[in-house]
């Protein structure tokens, strides 16, 4: 069965797109907005819940790559080309849980989601007006990855710190996170003719004005 993208657009109407790559402050601005504005927030892998239980091998093989991971070393230590591959593929699986998931909630109330949708999905299914992309520099996105709280992302730290050889594991991984924040796929973010902000590498708190930009953006405020 195919869903027509018109449709499926009528559905997601009151959904809020944010995208972009990584350190550019997009799980942040997600949560503020959905305070702000009492919206369901959805962040970073929300549908996870879901997908984890019900995707299968011949349909979702990379999203079901995590769900056979029984040592953590072999995330950490594939290829950086593998690394790319697998980031996006799992991205694309993922999007047919993300909409079927934010379709189930957005019915009666607006929706902000922090989302790994490809572009040109996105450009399918919404609009302008519901799609902010947020964008880093790679020296940030690259060398800053590690440098929050985020439970997922410590928890990847201390596997890295865990194996043979740290540093030459951390410098592979490392350039897999360059690859995937490669100029390449920066451009096809910034070149998408969605709604564009960029993260200033200043050291300033800009969290308040980024959510102004695009709270102004969506038609929040």
């Amino acid at each position: 069965m195919k869903i027509e993208n018109n449709i499926i657009k009528h559905y997601l109407k009151n959904v809020y797109f944010i995208t972009g790559t990584a350190y550019a402050g997009k799980s942040t601005t997600v949560k503020m907005l959905s305070e702000r504005y009492d919206m369901i927030f959805c962040g970073e892998n929300y549908h996870s819940a879901v997908s984890d239980i019900i995707a299968t091998p011949d349909a979702q093989p990379d999203i079901c790559f995590m769900k056979g991971l029984t040592d953590w070393k072999k995330f950490v230590t594939r290829s950086p080309e593998e690394y790319e591959r697998w980031i996006f593929s799992t991205g694309r699986e993922a999007a047919e849980f993300e909409i079927a998931e934010l379709i189930s909630l957005s019915g009666n109330r607006k929706v902000i989601v922090d989302t790994n949708i490809p572009i040109e999905i996105l450009k399918e299914i919404s609009d302008y007006e519901h799609v902010a992309v947020m964008l880093s520099p790679q020296s940030m996105s690259v060398e800053r990855f590690f440098d929050r709280d985020d439970p997922e992302k410590q928890f990847i730290l201390s596997v890295i710190e865990s194996c043979e050889e740290p540093e030459k594991v951390m410098e592979n991984y490392r350039k897999g996170l360059a690859l995937i924040n490669s100029q390449k796929h920066y451009d096809e973010l910034a070149d998408s003719g969605f709604f564009t902000v960029v993260r200033q590498d200043n050291g300033k708190d800009t969290r308040e004005e980024v959510c102004d930009i695009i709270a102004g953006h969506f038609g929040l405020s």
